[in-house]
């Protein structure tokens, strides 16, 4: 699932005119998987970051416009995986234009795969206090609850941002694996209910029913080719199917596969895939309780 916080580039324009099921075989290293050729660094991006660059080094430029050229630049190194790059310039951004919410979202996201939850929870919050109707926030602050063990409140953010896309699968799932946290039962009974709502047609209803038990591990895996176009569209589904299959496997208490199906995720180098993201957490978290 794509990252929704990242905001059209505008520099060059203005400037320059993804029930917990048990599998049958108990914790074994899984085979018979589908690969994908990783996904290769796009040079216009680099082109792009190279060119901000040099813009930056003009003298006659406004606060704004250089605020607007670290942001775009931070969103590129963080489409790239340079995380560390990217938050440099998301703080050069609000030094010089605090009351952006695009930003605040990136580094509320930043913060959480820090395990840095309490400067999460500020920074999400800044969003929805400059702008509350940003749809997405409530994913990622709801992620960031989830992870730092909350699920109560990541509850409350993943209904609400379930209530504005009731029919979007992922989001159903995110709201079940956090109210599984609260109550098996009824985050069983509330996934089947929210199924009824959802286009079976799509892909993405897979991951409902593979957690819900009417799809078996094996049924889902033999899939993903459907209806594939290209080799990025194969690398993002496969980060999606294996980060879920992951976590369905970890509820199970199979942490040997589900390590392998977080690697598997991280393997396709889908950079800014929520799934892509949170399967790196995922493995220090695994590795933290070894």
């Amino acid at each position: 699932m794509r990252l929704k916080q990242i905001a059209v580039m505008s520099l060059l324009s203005g400037m320059l005119m993804g029930c917990s099921l048990t599998p049958k075989n108990a914790d074994r290293p899984i085979i018979d998987v589908a690969f994908s050729t990783p996904l290769a660094t796009d040079f216009r991006s680099e082109i792009a970051i190279a060119r901000y660059s040099e813009l930056l080094y003009r003298t006659n430029l406004t606060d704004e416009q250089k605020a607007q050229l670290f942001y775009d630049r931070g969103v590129l190194f963080d489409s790239l995986g340079l995380s560390t790059l990217a938050r440099i310039d998301f703080n050069r951004t609000l030094t010089l234009k605090p009351d952006l919410p695009e930003v605040y979202n990136f580094l509320g996201i930043h913060h959480t795969l820090l395990q840095q939850y309490d400067k999460a929870y500020e920074m999400f919050d800044a969003v929805i206090e400059l702008k509350p109707e940003h749809e997405y926030v409530f994913l990622n602050r709801g992620i960031a609850l989830y992870y730092g063990e909350r699920p109560q409140l990541a509850l409350q953010d993943f209904n609400a941002f379930l209530e504005m896309a009731p029919s979007d699968p992922y989001r159903v799932i995110w709201r079940y694996l956090a109210e599984k946290e609260v109550d098996t039962k009824l985050a069983v009974e509330n996934l089947k209910q929210a199924a009824t709502l959802l286009d079976n047609s799509k892909w993405a209803y897979q991951l409902v029913a593979l957690f819900s038990g009417q799809l078996t591990e094996a049924k889902f895996l033999a899939g993903l080719e459907e209806n594939v176009e290209t080799e990025q569209h194969y690398a993002e589904r496969l980060c999606e199917a294996y980060f879920y299959l992951a976590k369905l496997h970890l509820a199970a208490g199979n942490k040997r596969s589900a390590e392998d199906y977080f690697k598997l995720s991280l393997s396709t180098n889908v950079h800014e895939f929520v799934e892509y993201k949170y399967a790196r957490l995922e493995l220090e978290l695994l590795y933290a309780q070894s």
